[in-house]
């Protein structure tokens, strides 16, 4: 599914993607090693089983942050971004454990015109991923440049 041009986007617009992922310990272990991540918190499940509040290894946070911004991008910005300007607000109010099932929703919440270009637009959107539960396990902004629909 394409993205959407800048134009074709409106403030308060919400998706909500159709791809669920359920996550594995070896995707949390693949992150984990290609970050170099050492955190028990994400390896040792003897540790986290006794020594954590958890009583389980916890998914690496920047594998809920890629999927959740992942996921979104088919329905928002494939073949329309030219850049990501920043991620602002990343929050992970839940934790995230091995055999979660994360779905996501995106919402618009601000369109600027670009000064410098245009051709292209600002965008900010919400993004926010939740568990099989509904719990809202974490949420960004994400800050993109975005290019207008071509003129006919």
């Amino acid at each position: 599914m394409p993205g959407l041009y800048f134009d074709e986007l409106t403030v308060g617009q919400v998706f909500k993607h159709p791809i669920v992922r359920t996550v594995t310990e070896a995707d949390n272990l693949f992150i984990s090693a290609l970050t170099h991540n050492p955190a028990r918190l994400h390896l040792d499940e003897e540790y986290c089983r006794t020594e954590t509040e958890f009583g389980q290894r916890l998914v690496n946070s920047t594998l809920t942050l890629g999927l959740m911004v992942g996921i979104s991008v088919g329905d928002t910005t494939l073949g329309t971004a030219v850049a990501n300007l920043g991620w602002d607000e990343v929050r992970f109010p839940k934790p995230v454990f091995h055999g979660d099932t994360l779905r996501i929703e995106t919402e618009v919440l601000e369109l600027r015109e670009s000064k410098s270009r245009p051709d292209q637009g600002i965008v900010v959107f919400m993004h926010r991923a939740y568990n099989q539960r509904g719990e809202l396990v974490a949420h960004c902004k994400r800050t993109g440049l975005q290019r207008k629909k071509p003129a006919p």
